[in-house]
């Protein structure tokens, strides 16, 4: 290793690893927006010289000057100065070994870049909001304001503020491979980068040198504390490692800010103690093409959420014991607070005596103590008391323990309320006024945890239970309308199928212990706990019904032909593109079954429907996918109206804009009228978790651009088309109609499409190289079909073609614009400019479109095809996707009368412009490794290496699956 002696020095001056070019910004080399973005590029200039101060100490000069050169021919490429065979050259005879911290330093640069956008973001926010400025779209404030302005209908806002409900639901993602001590490091480094700008910018004269070189000195520790420690685990992540993973938002973050934020919506919307905002999980609870959730899976699932919310409690009640000294000597307490101070006897010893004058602190103590006495499972002993292992686990009162979060909330509210009247009105916030709402929140349980499987499972589970049952011989084999009868038969009574000592077979043995998991769980924290199960591949009554049945089985279900109950909600997820055209008819025929109907009153007369982004694009092409929602939820809105039921919808959102990514709150604005009916539940994952809620101040603008969005979509008319909407409507279906033949034309009908994809792009060392817990495919074939959405669009972005957020696109507007002759061309291109102007769902699809698009680049996606065996497959297929690429720029920017694709987005372009070059390596390494692991090389630093550069483009790109 290098001397290390300069690691408590300030940043060496000359130009390190990662320190950005001066000169390739413009021409002259002179920033047009220098003053606004010169922060961000001194904070980048001041990491990227640490990290490759770093690197030359820590690999030795020759890794460093490898790293270099790198960087500097990358940008050369960048300025057209040279050619992309140059990086590779530098690469080709390079040990995998010595390759590794190459991969490393330019990942890490990725991840530092990201700390300091997001310190840039802040700063600009600040700068707004001294300034005087409006708030921007997405803050709440700027919704109040709107909906001040406007006036909603009263019928409407009383809606709202009854059924107002935001849900971010997280699920697991391959590419979110780091571990929680980078995830750590990351956010100490931005905490350090806080307090260094706070000293830059602050008056001098109070700020010494001295203070800022200890605050760089702590930066530079972080930064080789994170060279030092691996970022990504050395094994495939056990589901488990997901789950914690998942829970680490809720530690950082969530636990903090949902709290207050629920308790500003609930004043200003004047929606009383209901909260808006409530948390919910995939992870540990969806087994759709997972083999290894199990019973056990859920019970570690539910039992670390309610540990670690247990911990937040036992922590604030404790700081709440310290800070409410209030003497009797000095206060006159009202007896409900004595009486609740008393309630668990006197305490012993001289403490006991001391504390008799500090009657509030004793009510806490009872509050701490009866939540103690929970009998849960903890972190760190399974079958105890979630505060055994934090010094909680004294004086347990086991009969006075809470058995519901309500209990625990009316002695809170006990101590509310008399410090009001003991004029200590101060007090009761923030602290009890955010645990308050922590435990409305929160409950005992923390978050929702969706329970999810296929149809197709929940058809053989059923198939085996009725035969030995001897309800049905081949239930497999009935068609829909006998298979409909026979649910409805066995919903409408209590009897099991099965006595406890059936002899099952895997398969079902599997899918009743999840069952009885959940049902366990729910017994233990609560009906909201588990209080969703959502039917992927859901075609038909059936498929929604089937659930159900083995939710009776253990317990979860009421069967009654006139009031059957259940806490837990079936939701049917519609997919494809066909599943979206035949979920309106779907619904009509279940509605119109009484005991469903039935059912659905006994849950609040609300139904969810969930709508699946990723398998509609990877059916269909972008256009059409999103066409088909935007008309399946209009159409959806119609059969509950019909029916009288509240629909509530569930948007299974990916990062990538293939995968229904994007900006959340544009996206909700775009959704049609009466589809955002005050609630809404949507997932995240991969890196836009890490992305939006590791940070509290980053969490907190997150949601409520959630909020705002929803509010604004409920209450406002949004949709801006008037009495044009049919003509709007009638374009889009002819668009999507185009875009799906001639993505079609590509991924379905190709023959050499399949040997191009799972070649040309890294989806089999997805599945091989220990990236995520889940398969790569529903089902072991090579079928596009079979393929989960997240290796198809997670493979084409680290390839760089971005596939499922363009193609087919420019075809589709090219041919529709000129298809009634050139004379009608100019009118039809002012037709599409006037919708993208009014119309917010056409310009949300362009806008993300492009966002996608400038993330694109044909020339390294070029160098992937040359990974095709059949070389002329490679060449003529990348020349297929390249020609679309360049249609589809020039037909966005015709229409949207921009001069580049982000020309309405330039904090992202300014980030494509800054770290872009920086992925080259990244690219040019991965495809050299896929090279050489696919001829053979056995070496396990490949193998690292190619994992290394998934998690480090994924870092960059931050939605690239």
């Amino acid at each position: 290793m290098a001397d290390t002696t300069q690691s408590d020095q300030r940043p060496t001056e000359q130009p390190s690893a990662d320190q950005p070019d001066v000169d390739h910004l413009t021409p002259d080399g002179v920033d047009p927006l220098e003053d606004a973005v010169r922060p961000l590029r001194d904070d980048v200039r001041f990491l990227g010289a640490l990290l490759g101060d770093t690197v030359r100490e820590q690999a030795g000069q020759r890794i460093f000057d490898l790293v270099e050169t790198a960087r500097r021919t990358a940008f050369a490429v960048r300025r057209s100065e040279a050619d992309r065979d140059e990086v590779a050259a530098l690469f080709t005879d390079v040990p995998a070994a010595e390759v590794i911290p190459v991969i490393r330093a330019f990942s890490l640069f990725a991840l530092l870049a990201n700390v300091a956008e997001d310190l840039h973001q802040e700063r600009r926010r600040r700068i707004h909001t001294a300034a005087g400025s409006p708030p921007p779209d997405g803050d709440l404030e700027a919704t109040w304001a709107r909906l001040a302005e406007t006036e909603p209908a009263a019928d409407k806002l009383e809606t709202v503020r009854s059924t107002a409900r935001v849900v971010p639901v997280l699920t697991a993602h391959p590419t979110e491979t780091r571990r929680r001590s980078v995830f750590d490091i990351t956010r100490r480094v931005l905490d350090l980068m806080r307090r260094r700008d706070a000293l830059r910018t602050g008056p001098q004269d109070r700020v010494t040198e001295a203070e800022l070189a200890e605050v760089e000195t702590d930066i530079r520790r972080q930064v080789l504390t994170l060279w030092q420690t691996a970022i990504i685990r050395s094994q495939r992540p056990r589901i488990e490692d997901e789950v914690l993973g998942g829970l680490q938002y809720h530690e950082a973050t969530l636990m903090d800010v949902i709290p207050p934020l629920n308790a500003e919506i609930a004043e200003r919307l004047g929606c009383g103690d209901r909260p808006v905002v409530r948390p919910g999980s995939w992870i540990g609870g969806d087994r759709d093409g997972n083999p290894y959730v199990t019973g056990d899976v859920v019970r570690f699932a539910t039992e670390q959420a309610a540990a670690l919310l247990h911990q937040h409690y036992a922590h604030q009640l404790r700081m709440l014991e310290r800070e409410l000294s209030l003497s009797r000597r000095v206060v006159d307490v009202p007896t409900e607070l004595r009486d609740l101070a008393d309630s668990l006897g006197e305490e012993e010893g001289e403490l006991a005596a001391a504390r008799k004058d500090v009657p509030f602190r004793r009510a806490v103590s009872v509050v701490r103590r009866r939540l103690a006495a929970r009998e849960t499972t903890s972190s760190s002993s399974p079958g105890s008391a979630p505060g055994a292992a934090h010094g909680d686990n004294r004086d347990h009162d086991d009969d006075k323990a809470y058995t519901s979060p309500a209990q625990m909330l009316a002695d809170l509210e006990v101590i509310d309320a008399t410090l009001g009247e003991c004029g200590a009105e101060m007090l009761r916030t923030p602290r009890l006024r955010d645990l308050r709402w922590a435990v409305r929140t929160f409950g005992f349980h923390l978050q929702a945890l969706d329970m999810r499987q296929n149809s197709e499972s929940h058809e053989e589970v059923l198939t085996e239970l009725f035969a030995m049952a001897g309800v049905s011989e081949d239930y497999a084999a009935l068609d829909e309308d006998a298979r409909v009868e026979l649910l409805l038969r066995e919903l409408s009574h209590d009897r099991p199928l099965l006595g406890p000592r059936a002899e099952l077979s895997e398969l079902a043995e599997k899918e009743l212990g999840v069952m009885r998991a959940a049902a366990a769980a729910v017994d233990l924290l609560g009906a909201d706990v588990v209080p969703h199960y959502i039917v992927s591949m859901c075609g038909s009554v059936s498929d929604l019904l089937e659930p159900a049945v083995l939710l009776r089985e253990v317990g979860l279900f009421s069967g009654d032909p006139d009031e059957p109950r259940s806490s837990v909600r079936l939701i049917p997820l519609l997919e494809t593109i066909d599943d979206l055209a035949a979920g309106p008819g779907i619904l009509d025929a279940a509605l119109a079954i009484p005991q469903f109907r039935a059912l659905i009153r006994a849950q609040g007369d609300v139904l969810e429907v969930m709508l699946g982004y990723s398998d509609s694009n990877k059916d269909g092409g972008y256009l059409a996918a999103n066409w088909a929602l935007y008309q399946a939820e209009r159409d959806l809105v119609e059969a509950a109206d019909r029916a009288g039921v509240h629909l509530r919808y569930f948007h299974g959102r990916g990062g990538a804009v293939g995968r229904g990514g994007g900006n959340s709150y544009e996206a909700i604005l775009a959704q049609p009228p009466g589809a955002v009916q005050g609630a809404l539940r949507i997932t995240e994952q991969g890196e836009v978790i890490s992305a939006k809620y590791s940070e509290p101040r980053r969490a907190r603008r997150n949601l409520e651009a959630l909020v705002a969005a929803t509010l604004e979509a409920s209450l406002l008319d949004v949709e801006g088309l008037g009495d044009r909407a049919e003509e709007a409507y009638g374009v889009m279906a002819e668009l999507a109609t185009l875009g799906r033949e001639a993505y079609a034309s590509l991924v379905h009908e190709d023959p050499g499409f399949i040997e191009y994809f799972t070649t040309s792009t890294p989806v089999a060392e997805i599945g091989e190289l220990n990236i995520g817990s889940r398969p790569s495919s529903r089902k072991q074939t090579s079928s596009v079909e079979d393929l989960r959405a997240i290796p198809w669009v997670l493979s084409w972005s680290q390839s760089r073609v971005m596939l499922p957020g363009w193609f087919g696109v420019g075809t589709a507007l090219r041919t529709w614009i000129h298809e009634r002759g050139e004379d009608a061309a100019d009118e039809r291109l002012a037709t599409l400019r006037r919708l993208y102007d009014d119309w917010p769902f056409l310009r949300s699809t362009l806008s993300n479109m492009a966002q996608v698009m400038a993330k694109a680049d044909m020339g390294l996606a070029g160098r992937y095809a040359e990974l095709v065996p059949d070389a002329e497959v490679g060449r003529r297929i990348h020349g297929v996707i390249a020609d679309e690429f360049e249609l589809t720029r020039e037909m966005l920017l015709a229409i949207t009368r921009q001069e580049t694709l982000l020309d309405d987005n330039p904090a992202l372009a300014r980030s494509v412009r800054n770290r872009f070059p920086y992925l080259e390596p990244l690219n040019v390494l991965q495809v050299e490794l896929l090279r050489r692991y696919r001829a053979g090389d056995e070496d396990p630093a490949v193998r690292t290496g190619i994992q290394l550069t998934m998690n480090g483009l994924a870092t960059a790109l931050r939605n690239s699956g």
